[in-house]
């Protein structure tokens, strides 16, 4: 509580959106509405705010006595329940040879807006008013700003000696700090960690940052976090299990780990014939995708939930799922325009040891390597609110996705139906038994990239199996293409 001798002071304080002066002693409602105001802070200055009973406008003292009765009153605003969430506000009698002054002290709310029977109360300048819309958006956005995210939380029931510290102090400190810095770095190493928000200095443990990222056993503290592989036979979760995998510990042990798995167990590659004499190699997924979906999946989970993220692999899909749906500021309707971080922490650290790069290209980047690998676009599923789900699509033995083979069937279909059976080389080399034009061969085969067709699949065949009617101008615009 304010000391007796800066009450004077107050009283002819030019801040005057922290103090309210007021010679009524009966008008409730106004004193709630001013509570509620010094609780919701607009000015966002974080100093406490006063409303002084027994003062005029001028800081005068009026010459009142403050009885018991009043002293009681006042005290039981904060408990009544008519101030959501409740206030954090002292009550104190003083006296002067000139009367007595009650001072409500008012601590700024952490948890705003403060409503005062379902209205949102501020003080703007010298007086008070009711917020307006934006003006509620913002002190509900100044709520979530002073609410600490679950992975800065201290986790209780573990000890620094939970954390892998010989780890920390050789490989992670010197990721983030450059060697002078460390050098002259003189702290222990629970000071250190706390300036990191990897330990908690005021409960003495590590945050459960701490423990995800470099804990000796997380699992133990927090049962779901872990990724859990399936290798299904068939297309759904009711064919045989075929493999059966998990992956646990801290994310430094843990991400190397299933960058390995995806390489070795899951990306296959095999060769697939381009021209009658080239071939080339498919992977059934890029790499990459997959790789970037599952860090996000560790970076974006909900480290609370039991359950774990889910890898499960079908015939011709991968099903990736982690716990928590979209968080903060993304929603379906801007996703993924718009990135918020659930673990803001966990994804720094991440990003400091190079796992993930935060410019929130990840889905544009693994939308754009499926492309290049001829596989569909990910299917994301975001209208979950306690889950997020992604489903990628394999490429098929001609090195096609299933889409992009449908979509090739039906424009060959279109364009020669008595050919089907045939290869493109074959259709090619069987079309040109009279001269035909670049454009009319790409035609036929339905292709509508006249230089990516001749560089693809016209030019390999020139020599053996077809030649230029023009061979002295290969670039003629009469140039045409006649078998051999």
């Amino acid at each position: 509580m304010i000391a007796k001798e800066d009450i004077l002071e107050l009283l002819n304080s030019t801040e005057s959106y922290r103090v309210e002066r007021t010679i009524s002693t009966g008008n409730m409602d106004k004193f709630c509405e001013a509570i509620c105001a010094f609780a919701n802070d607009m000015p966002a200055s974080r100093k406490n705010g006063y409303l002084i009973i027994g003062a005029k406008d001028d800081g005068s003292i009026a010459g009142m006595k403050v009885d018991d009765d009043l002293l009681k009153k006042i005290a039981g605003i904060r408990s009544d329940g008519n101030i959501l969430p409740l206030p954090t506000m002292s009550v104190e009698r003083f006296s002067f040879p000139e009367g007595d002054l009650l001072v409500v002290e008012v601590r700024p709310s952490d948890l705003p807006p403060v409503r005062y029977r379902g209205r949102v109360f501020i003080r703007i300048g010298p007086r008070r008013d009711i917020a307006t819309e934006a003006e509620e958006r913002i002190l509900a956005e100044r709520r979530c700003s002073f609410m600490a995210t679950f992975d800065a939380t201290p986790c209780l029931s573990a000890e620094l000696e939970d954390l892998d510290v010989d780890y920390i102090k050789t490989n992670y400190l010197p990721m983030v700090f450059d060697e002078e810095t460390l050098a002259n770095d003189k702290r222990d190493i629970k000071e250190q960690l706390a300036s990191i928000h990897l330990y908690d200095r005021d409960n003495d443990c590590p945050t459960y940052a701490g423990i995800i990222l470099f804990g000796k056993n997380p699992k133990y503290f927090l049962l779901g976090d872990y990724v859990q592989f399936v290798r299904f036979a068939g297309k759904d979760k009711g064919g045989d299990i075929l493999n059966e995998r998990q992956f646990a510990g801290p994310l430094y042990k843990m991400l190397p780990t299933l960058e390995s798995f995806v390489r070795d167990g899951i990306i296959t590659q095999r060769p697939v014939p381009e021209t009658l004499f080239r071939e080339r190699t498919v992977w059934n997924y890029p790499e990459g995708a997959i790789r970037e979906l599952l860090m996000n999946a560790c970076m974006h989970r909900d480290y609370q939930a039991n359950m774990p993220i889910r890898l499960y692999q079908f015939d011709d899909y991968i099903e990736v799922m982690n716990a928590g749906g979209l968080y903060g500021e993304a929603r379906p309707e801007n996703f993924p325009s718009v990135n918020d971080y659930r673990n803001p922490l966990v994804a720094e650290a991440m990003r400091v040891m190079k796992y993930v790069n935060k410019f929130n290209r990840g889905v544009t980047r693994v939308q754009e390597m499926l492309k290049e690998n001829g596989n569909p676009p990910a299917e994301f599923d975001v209208n979950t609110i306690t889950a997020f789900r992604v489903n990628v699509h394999a490429t098929n033995e001609s090195g096609l996705s299933d889409l992009h083979k449908s979509t090739h069937k039906s424009t060959h279909k279109s364009t020669h139906k008595s050919n089907t059976s045939q290869s493109l080389e074959e259709k090619i080399i069987e079309f040109c038994k009279e001269p035909r034009s670049l454009s009319e061969i790409a035609k036929y085969c339905g292709f509508k990239n006249n230089r990516n067709f001749r560089e693809r699949y016209l030019n390999p065949l020139l020599g053996t199996h077809l030649q230029m009617t023009i061979p002295d101008k290969p670039t003629s615009r009469f140039q045409k293409y006649l078998k051999k």
